[in-house]
């Protein structure tokens, strides 16, 4: 009975790590509604089109619309439901900004594939060219960055998602502010302690929050995320491997291009693909990690232990048998 015993809590082992390891989406309360979010002033130049909620609170000045648009949504000056969204944003702030487990990141993200998970710098994040969000074929996978600082991208920089990565599920929690650079292509929710300021012609799949300070727009456009439950999948080429290192602390990653890939860039034979990044204790995402590797060797030894009660349990009926 022991014996099973143990075999029984391996195997129950085995089955919640990966659950335990996935990360969790953060919750943006009512602030889920809005596409732009300010605490001082929402200030506007161009054409911008906001599809979904704007607020302001405590402050009260809202420029630029007109020529601005808003197609969908609300407008919420200095009333309840703006400062109920500001109270919730600064909820998601703190929540997103103490996730752990993480790898730490430093430098440009240029150039990389991450996997699902969080990755944390002390100071700033930057982005220059693309960085690629690999779902891994998990729609519900999760993306969190904390910049202790700044955000920063350079001009016709962007975010990419692929297999399986959705907008809803990518959040940027930014220690001061986000400035995105001329046309940019930006995905994810930006959560900026003071201001956001997008350059012109800049786009964002996903929300500009800041809690204290301004949102400054020049000719954007800016639309609220939605889950699918279901994602369509982007296959990749299978002609090359990458080998990825899991450890077992927080790590500092250099994003820098390693792997080839032939014919996976469009209108050309041969691109250069970056090595996918696995945080610790992200195992769901397909790429492996601590948690997982860990919960692999489980398995062998939950069958040893059925084995043992099998073996266990036929000497004892033959002693009784003797009796």
């Amino acid at each position: 009975m022991l014996v099973t015993g143990i075999a029984f809590i391996t195997l129950a082992a085995f089955g919640s790590q990966s659950a335990v390891a996935a990360t969790a989406v953060v919750n943006l309360g009512t602030s889920s509604t809005y596409a732009v979010l300010a605490g001082s002033a929402i200030t506007n130049t161009g054409p911008t089109t906001i599809h979904g909620d704007i607020g302001i609170s405590p402050g009260s000045a809202i420029t630029g619309f007109p020529p601005g648009l808003q197609p969908t949504g609300s407008t919420h000056v200095a009333d309840g439901a703006a400062l109920g969204a500001e109270n919730d944003l600064i909820k998601a702030s703190v929540d997103a900004a103490g996730r752990t487990p993480f790898v730490t990141v430093a430098g440009d993200l240029g150039g990389s594939t991450l996997v699902a998970g969080v990755y944390h710098s002390t100071s700033s994040i930057g982005l220059t060219g693309s960085v690629t969000l690999n779902g891994a074929g998990d729609a519900n996978s999760v993306f969190i960055f904390q910049a202790g600082s700044t955000l920063t991208t350079a001009s016709s920089s962007s975010v990419v998602l692929e297999n399986g990565a959705q907008a809803c599920n990518v959040f940027w929690q930014v220690g001061s502010s986000a400035t995105l650079g001329t046309t940019t292509n930006f995905v994810g929710t930006i959560i900026a302690t003071t201001s956001i300021t997008l350059d012109t012609g800049a786009t964002v799949n996903g929300r500009a929050l800041a809690l204290g300070g301004a949102v400054t727009m020049d000719t954007n456009t800016i639309t609220v995320p939605t889950c699918n439950v279901s994602s369509s999948t982007t296959t990749t080429t299978t002609a090359s491997s990458t080998t990825t290192t899991a450890p077992k602390t927080t790590t500092t990653v250099h994003t820098t291009s390693t792997t080839v890939k032939p014919g996976s860039g469009p209108g050309s034979s041969s691109t250069t693909t970056p090595t996918i990044v696995v945080p610790v204790g992200a195992p769901a995402t397909g790429a492996g990690g601590t948690a997982r590797n860990g919960s692999m060797l489980l398995l062998p030894l939950g069958l040893v232990a059925l084995g043992l009660a099998g073996v266990a349990g036929r000497f004892i009926v033959r002693a009784r048998r003797a009796k």
